[in-house]
């Protein structure tokens, strides 16, 4: 019977992980960031997602830094360690799971270990392989970033993936599947125990669908602002079709974030040799989407009277909801405008360096406001309604 749990990795979805167990078995939180190991257990915690402060504060969460301690006791261990795509090795880097699998198998405890970190497909297999002395499940999350532990709370689904042809190892399965039923608000959550590779593909398959649709959408206002149509008028009348729906069309400068770039690019990399089309498009419509809207930005810059023609990047962070920097849409549209040696200067509250990508950064609202002769901002917030005739968004919603 499953009742310690250690989570290695405290990242947004290992961190939701352990404060979705913390009510009901005894957790420790490993990571190796002394800073955010002292802030949790010292209460002192931020995030943008305040859900998990407010469960830091309901039911206070012990991490460590000290592995063989936080792991020596448990009945399942929960990896949840970063796993970047590679552009080189063109795969998602599994460096820091084989790492912690490999901290285990030299231990003389043997937990269960529960993969929640994104692998490609068949990955769980080869690490099964690689350590055959240890049990080795996989479980793919469906959280979106800044409403993490909300969507633990309220999953859609629970999806175990294991050895089928292991009874022992199904029954498992079916163990960890209930703990997430117990933790889980919206009780009964629809179940699926199916193999490790199916797991691993429905995350695949998921996340790019959803990219799919953030392209679709983006796709669509590039062609009602090419046509001087209204985009907003377009979506809203497509989205009325409840086989299509409200949701996930709100236009941007491009997907980015932890999930959605690398899950999209490992689909294309798994499928090699297999015919496709439609995968190797959505990668290829995102950095489309991106040169379309800095052409945008350019020609805006153009028709700016005066002299203080600034741009102004408002934030750097992909969702209105998050503090994710990672693959931020914005980015690669900076680099554009780099190159087209136009004068930048960012606003962006969670940066500590005064320059990014060689580009001042302006701590003062008000001040960047005053120096921008053009604003762009992915998505729009409140605190721009005073200056907002000079913003370019294609934020039509006002929402991720």
């Amino acid at each position: 019977m499953i009742k310690k749990i250690t989570v290695v990795g405290l990242g947004y979805v290992g961190l939701a992980q352990a404060l979705l167990f913390n009510p009901h078995h005894d957790v420790t939180g490993y990571d190796i960031d002394e800073e955010k190991v002292r802030a949790i257990n010292e209460g002192t915690f931020k995030s943008h997602d305040f859900d998990v402060e407010n469960a830091l504060l309901t039911h206070p969460l012990h991490a460590s830094t000290d592995f063989n301690a936080s792991v020596i006791d448990s009945e399942l261990v929960i990896i949840a360690t970063p796993t970047h795509f590679d552009e080189h090795e063109n795969t998602l880097d599994l460096s820091s799971l084989k790492e912690t699998l490999e901290k285990i198998s030299r231990m003389k405890h043997r937990p269960i270990i529960l993969i929640k970190s994104t692998i490609y497909n068949g990955a769980t297999s080869q690490l099964q392989a690689a350590f055959p002395h240890l049990t080795i499940l996989f479980s793919p999350e469906f959280l979106r970033e800044g409403s993490a532990l909300l969507d633990n709370l309220y999953p859609s689904r629970i999806v175990i993936g294991t050895r089928l042809e292991n009874e022992k190892e199904r029954q498992i399965a079916e163990e960890i599947a209930s703990i997430y039923q117990l933790a889980a608000e919206n009780k009964p959550v629809p179940t699926l125990i199916v193999g490790t590779k199916e797991a691993e593909a429905i995350k695949l398959f998921a996340n790019t669908y959803l990219a799919l649709r953030v392209a679709f959408f983006n796709e669509l206002d590039t062609y009602a602002q090419t046509k001087s149509l209204d985009s907003q008028a377009i979506i809203n009348g497509v989205s009325l079709d409840p086989r299509i729906g409200d949701y996930y069309n709100n236009p941007s400068f491009g997907y980015g974030g932890y999930c959605l770039p690398k899950d999209t690019r490992q689909l294309k990399a798994n499928y090699e040799l297999i015919p496709e089309a439609l995968i190797s498009a959505t990668v290829s419509a995102n950095a489309t989407r991106k040169t379309f809207i800095a052409k945008k930005i350019k020609e805006a810059y153009d028709n700016l009277k005066g002299n203080n023609k600034v741009i102004g990047i408002y934030r750097l962070t992909m969702k209105k909801t998050a503090d994710n920097m990672r693959e931020s849409s914005i980015i690669d549209i900076i680099k554009e405008l780099k190159s087209a040696k136009l004068p930048l200067v960012i606003f962006e509250p969670l940066l500590n360096e005064t320059t990014f990508l060689d580009y001042p950064v302006i701590k003062d609202l008000e001040a960047f406001k005053t120096m921008s002769a053009l604003i762009v901002a992915n998505r729009y917030f409140d605190d721009l309604d005073d200056v907002k005739e000079k913003v370019l968004t294609r934020d039509i919603k006002g929402r991720d």
